[in-house]
């Protein structure tokens, strides 16, 4: 057990039911080392729960990849301050609850140390239409990713953010497979022709 990599994978119960995901189960390597926790992302709560739930269970963390995100939603003129804050919550103070929690166990553990994949968008780059509230707190995952990285390095805690566009699954595996004392500060992964 002691090669075990554990990673805690957010943001799925939101899009995805949890009769769908307890159908992947099966899928996995080790189907019995795997947890599935739904609950609202964006409570403190349940953030720190799961990450109690995740220690309990495997007595470390290795890896948090934060896939969390809100798609595209109405133009700004037809936004209610609800639906931003909605946005920004979901997109941004869940990436900071999770970050945090991670955080917390990545430096007690022993041996200390983990990695951080924050779920970027080409959007903070490249806004789409009716994007205000997605690219804005996308732009501030970025904030939120380059500051924790200079912040968590003497712990051995390497932070990325992965602006996806396509191959996710193969980005975040080989970032994921690098060892600690690596970091990809960000990977823009887009198609030859997106715009830009």
């Amino acid at each position: 057990m002691a090669s075990l990599k554990v990673a805690v994978n957010t943001g799925a119960s939101s899009a995805i039911k949890l009769t769908q995901l307890e159908e992947t189960r099966p899928l996995c390597a080790n189907p019995d080392a795997c947890i599935l926790v739904a609950g609202d992302i964006t409570g403190e709560a349940f953030v720190k729960s799961l990450f109690e739930e995740t220690m309990e269970k495997f007595g470390r963390v290795d890896l948090l990849f934060d896939v969390i995100g809100v798609p595209l939603i109405p133009p700004i003129e037809e936004m209610p301050l609800e639906m931003f804050t909605s946005v920004v919550n979901v997109n941004l103070t869940a990436s900071f609850l999770c970050t945090r929690e991670a955080f917390k166990i990545f430096k007690q553990q022993e041996p200390t140390g983990g990695r951080i994949i924050n779920n970027g968008s080409l959007a903070a780059h490249v806004p789409r239409p009716h994007s205000v509230a997605y690219a804005a707190s996308k732009h501030a995952v970025h904030g939120l990713t380059i500051t924790i990285a200079i912040k968590v390095r003497k712990h051995n805690i390497s932070v990325t953010q992965i602006d996806i566009g396509m191959h996710v699954a193969d980005a975040v595996a080989h970032t994921a497979s690098l060892p600690t004392s690596v970091t990809v500060l960000e990977l823009n992964i887009m198609a030859t022709g997106a715009p830009h």
